[in-house]
């Protein structure tokens, strides 16, 4: 069979398009088998060939008449066919991650201009297929661009409203198909906006990897995102890149880490031409959260203050990056209140959270799922057990629409919370509520 990286690979928009992700969830490999045949020319023959399979057995499939239940061939369809792994049920594959990569916390190595060829090196599949390497032909304008950085807008959107998981073969392939432009000399201010955006993108799969709790997989693509960042020496984007990384960190109970994180970020944004108070504002509050979790009271709440002074300084003429938009002032709120109760300060919590909550937009599933269960954890903590079964309740519904571990790790949280009160008729009245919406969460639970 050949080796998976020298296997042609499903277009992107075959592996995206709902048809396909239902018939892997439900390994239909007849349907597969012919949508693959249809949509990215690979007959049934080639399929056999790449898959180890003998061509009546995959003629079978495709008619019906068997079916393929043995991990072992459905390891082999979804390394020959390029299927990823989470698509079929199975574990991430060998050739869907980069190389791990280490970053110094304080000091990111610096990587020059030149050094692009190992970055292609690194990223999954790199060989990008056909269609992608005719696409890379065409001349490059401002406005592909403008079109590139449209895209990603739209992926954050998609992203907030359903999760990444399904999003991030479509991202992956995006980042392929730009890294793949880099091959080519272009004029630098292309070259420069080229680096921007794979830089955008790699830190997207990035955060979709952090918001799933596959950490080592986020850690190589933020890490990705660095170099490409520092190659152009965006210190903005670089500080940006950092904060995610801290914010990760604390997820990851190392506290210690995520404060040498924002603060290595922080140094960067002060280094940085035109660096916006907007900016400064997010990383003061990522800030917060690294003292927050080290416990450290003083400290926290002098970094609230000094997001709360930098946002009252934003004019209506700054030129923020577009990756900083989403930090507004319900979102400055919210955190406020978050960084509050990482403390356990429920009492300054609470007010601060429901109120950014009743502002949220409607379409962000997962910001008001989190925040929502953060809402109902600090009225638990403040004797409020039916306010915050109820809030808790209300935040099912967004937490069924998106797919994000994080939001079923914190929902978790709040069910074990609730342990002393399990038999209280608002807690009965939720765990009901629990099972109907998203059963899997309190699945193997020892309460009926």
């Amino acid at each position: 069979m050949p080796e998976p990286s020298r296997s042609k690979e499903l277009p992107v928009s075959l592996l995206t398009d709902p048809v396909m992700i239902e018939a892997c969830q439900a390994r239909d490999f007849g349907r597969i088998f012919q949508l693959v045949k249809a949509r990215a020319g690979i007959y049934p023959s080639m399929v056999a060939r790449r898959c180890d399979l003998t061509p009546s057995r995959v003629g079978e499939v495709i008619a019906g008449r068997r079916q393929l239940l043995h991990m072992d061939v459905i390891e082999r369809i979804s390394d020959g066919l390029r299927i990823p792994g989470h698509m079929l049920g199975l574990a991430r594959r060998s050739w869907e991650t980069p190389p791990s990569l280490t970053v110094a916390p304080r000091q990111p190595a610096e990587l020059p201009a030149s050094a692009i060829e190992p970055l292609v090196a690194g990223l999954p599949g790199a060989d990008v297929d056909s269609i992608l390497a005719l696409a890379a032909e065409r001349d490059l304008s401002a406005s592909t661009l403008d079109a590139l950085h449209s895209s990603i807008a739209d992926y954050w959107r998609r992203d907030d409203e359903h999760g990444g998981e399904t999003l991030r073969p479509a991202v992956v392939g995006q980042l392929r198909y730009v890294v793949d432009l880099l091959k080519e000399q272009r004029p630098a201010p292309l070259r420069d906006g080229l680096h921007s955006i794979a830089a955008e993108l790699a830190r997207l799969i990035g955060w979709t990897y952090f918001d799933a709790r596959q950490y080592n997989q986020a850690r190589a693509y933020f890490t990705e995102s660095l170099g490409l960042a520092k190659a152009i020496d965006d210190r903005q984007f670089t500080a940006n890149v950092l904060a995610c990384m801290s914010l990760q960190a604390t997820y990851q109970d190392k506290p210690g880490d995520a404060l040498a994180l924002v603060t290595a970020a922080q140094d960067q944004a002060r280094t940085a031409a035109g660096t916006t108070p907007r900016v400064l504002a997010m990383l003061a509050m990522r800030e917060a959260f690294a003292h927050a979790t080290l416990g450290n009271h003083g400290a926290t709440h002098t970094a609230i203050s000094e997001a709360h002074t930098q946002f009252g300084r934003i004019g209506t003429g700054d030129p923020d990056p577009a990756w900083v938009a989403y930090f507004d002032e319900p979102k400055l709120i919210v955190d406020t209140g978050i960084a509050h109760g990482r403390l356990g300060e429920a009492a300054l919590a609470e007010p601060l959270i429901a109120d950014a909550l009743r502002r949220e937009h409607q379409t962000n599933h997962r910001g008001r799922a989190f925040h929502a269960f953060w809402l109902a954890r600090t009225q638990l903590q403040r004797g409020k057990l039916d306010e915050a079964c109820h809030t808790a309740m209300d935040a099912l519904a967004p937490a069924a629409a998106v797919s994000s571990q994080r939001v079923a790790g914190h929902l978790r949280e709040f069910y074990e919370q609730l342990e002393p009160f399990r038999r209280e008729p608002a807690a009965v009245a939720f765990e009901a509520r629990l099972r109907e919406v998203l059963p899997r969460q309190v699945s193997g639970s020892p309460h009926p």
